[in-house]
């Protein structure tokens, strides 16, 4: 199930809007009974509905797997000086390991 906070994020996105994390524009919070939109202020776009929010569950699901996918290579792959290094020694061999890294964390 895709936290609220993903879901909030791609409404927003999909209205051509940003969360403002600095001015706390949205604020979610969870008094016991789940989270919920607490704070709404985004200028030109009314606070949507939870029927609006439930729409963006398989959607929330996804970027969420996606975002593991992520940072699961990142992590695999290693640092970029490490890699610049490899390339330089063997190419190939490098293709090979970054090819089975992202067929071992497949995107969604």
């Amino acid at each position: 199930m895709a936290s609220l906070k993903t879901k909030t994020k791609l409404y927003l996105e999909a209205n051509s809007k940003t969360w403002d994390a600095e001015q706390d524009n949205i604020i979610l919070q969870n008094d016991g009974s789940g989270d919920y939109i607490h704070t709404w202020n985004v200028s030109g776009l009314a606070k949507p509905s939870d029927s609006q929010i439930t729409s963006y569950e398989t959607a929330g699901n996804t970027e969420e797997a996606n975002s593991t996918v992520k940072s699961t290579r990142k992590k695999l792959y290693g640092n970029i000086g490490d890699q610049l290094d490899e390339i330089y020694k063997d190419i190939d061999a490098w293709k090979a390991r970054i090819k089975k890294i992202k067929d071992d964390n497949p995107k969604e």
